[in-house]
């Protein structure tokens, strides 16, 4: 019997897969003081949300806290240098992908993309309805 959790959606991958690219666009081309720092973090958490809804039919709210609280530890992670701690800080894509600096705004920026997310999330439950 096939697991009801596991279901592709076509829709969360292509949209994790447009924000994946929206997000090296930004890595790559964009070295400002707002838009990488802040958009590009902001970004993240509904990418990784989507990846999630590719693949595994929850719901919206477990699923976005669940994501949130994984961004929450990957900063406080940061804080603890742990790139610096699992001997990768002379790799730029362990800097990039880990990060190597905690800051406090970067977990209200998380926090509101997940409220963004939920957000759309209820209003497209409302227009299916």
């Amino acid at each position: 019997m096939p697991n009801p959790i596991l279901k592709f959606s076509p829709f969360y991958f292509i949209s994790a897969l447009l924000l994946f690219i929206t997000e090296v666009l930004i890595a790559l081309f964009v070295h400002d003081q707002f838009i990488r720092p802040y958009i590009g973090d902001f970004l993240v958490v509904i990418l990784i949300y989507c990846f999630v809804k590719s693949f595994l039919d929850t719901p919206v709210v477990p699923t976005a806290l669940g994501v949130l609280l994984f961004a929450y530890t990957v900063e406080l992670l940061q804080y603890f240098r742990i790139v610096e701690v699992l001997g990768l800080q002379h790799s730029r894509a362990a800097r990039i992908i880990i990060g190597s600096s905690f800051e406090w705004l970067d977990m209200l920026t998380y926090t509101l993309g997940i409220l963004m997310v939920i957000w759309v999330e209820k209003k497209q439950t409302k227009v299916v309805k």
